[in-house]
């Protein structure tokens, strides 16, 4: 047992001490599909790239000259995505993008070489409301300050998946920590919550960011204080699309330091995206369709004041 320890400690302190900057072989390039599509009524982006060796710090180009369809299986429509400088994009006129409950293929074409994926666009409940809470100052906030919750409900039928995303003051609640996925309304599959109102920490926790204060140690900012507003939308994902993110947000969110010895190790994502006619081609990304369901609220005086009475 004491050798045990020596050598934990002796792999610390030797973590701590010394900086090492491995000299990693060029990896072989593989073709990067980032389609993420959904109902929104604004210009929805397929992203086309290669991957980069890992200490590139630039952001990867758009490989020219792919051709991108998404077919809709059920009705048969036809989705062109047109190439602009970056990405290749489809815009929206007078309709959104797809159909809840229909079946989309995406087919893309790379150098005559082609890929497919396919995604299954689910259902969204709609947001019901925006509540801000008022909260006396504690120990960590220094003043008086205001939390905030969203309130919906997971329609009946087990097997719903969602992206619930949310931005403060404009600005997306984006970090590795912040990802918030739901499985019918709680975080995973098997859980006896279908049909009912999102669990507590999916509707409130990930919406309040206690971020540092730049000028007091130990000491956080106010999640929200009157002027600050919350927009929230729910966005459907098809089921190996939210194993995709879980799988992803583990491999992002790592603990550092001593810690990352017993963290989980560093893997490929999966991927829904094969390539046709020849299987050692490599390739990589997501593909997956989503409806969307939105609500904003700004906290106001009157909010502020109503909220302080109801506490």
């Amino acid at each position: 047992m004491k050798n045990i320890f020596l050598t934990l400690a002796t792999v610390f302190a030797f973590a701590c001490e010394t900086e090492i900057t491995p000299k990693l072989n060029a990896p072989a390039e593989i073709i990067v599909v980032d389609a993420w599509v959904n109902q929104k009524m604004e210009p929805q982006k397929i992203r086309i790239t290669r991957s980069q060796p890992y200490f590139e710090q630039s952001i990867p180009k758009k490989i020219p000259g792919a051709h991108v369809v998404i077919e809709d299986l059920n009705s048969g429509e036809i989705y062109e995505f047109q190439e602009e400088a970056e990405s290749y994009f489809w815009y929206p006129t007078d309709q959104p993008f797809g159909k809840v409950g229909h079946q989309y293929k995406l087919t893309v074409t790379v150098d005559d070489q082609e890929f497919e994926a396919f995604s299954l666009m689910g259902r969204v409940p709609p947001i019901d409301s925006i509540i801000f809470h008022y909260n006396p100052k504690d120990m960590i906030v220094k003043k008086e300050y205001y939390t905030a919750e969203f309130v919906a409900s997971d329609p009946a039928g087990a097997g719903d998946a969602y992206w619930i995303k949310a931005w403060k003051n404009g600005a997306f609640l984006g970090n590795p920590g912040e990802l918030n996925m739901a499985y019918d309304a709680g975080f995973s599959a098997g859980q006896p919550v279908d049909g009912q109102e999102f669990i507590i920490p999916i509707r409130k926790d990930f919406m309040n960011p206690y971020d540092p204060h730049p000028e007091k140690a130990n000491e956080l900012l106010p999640p929200y204080e009157v002027g600050d507003s919350l927009y929230v939308e729910i966005h459907s994902l098809d089921h190996l699309a939210f194993d995709f993110l879980y799988g992803l947000y583990f491999q992002i969110a790592r603990p550092g330091g001593f810690a990352e010895l017993f963290s989980m190790p560093l893997a490929n994502t999966s991927t829904n995206i094969y390539p046709v006619g020849d299987e050692d081609t490599p390739v990589t990304g997501f593909f997956n369709t989503s409806a969307v369901s939105s609500r904003g609220l700004k906290l106001s005086e009157e909010l502020a004041k109503a909220s302080m009475k109801e506490h």
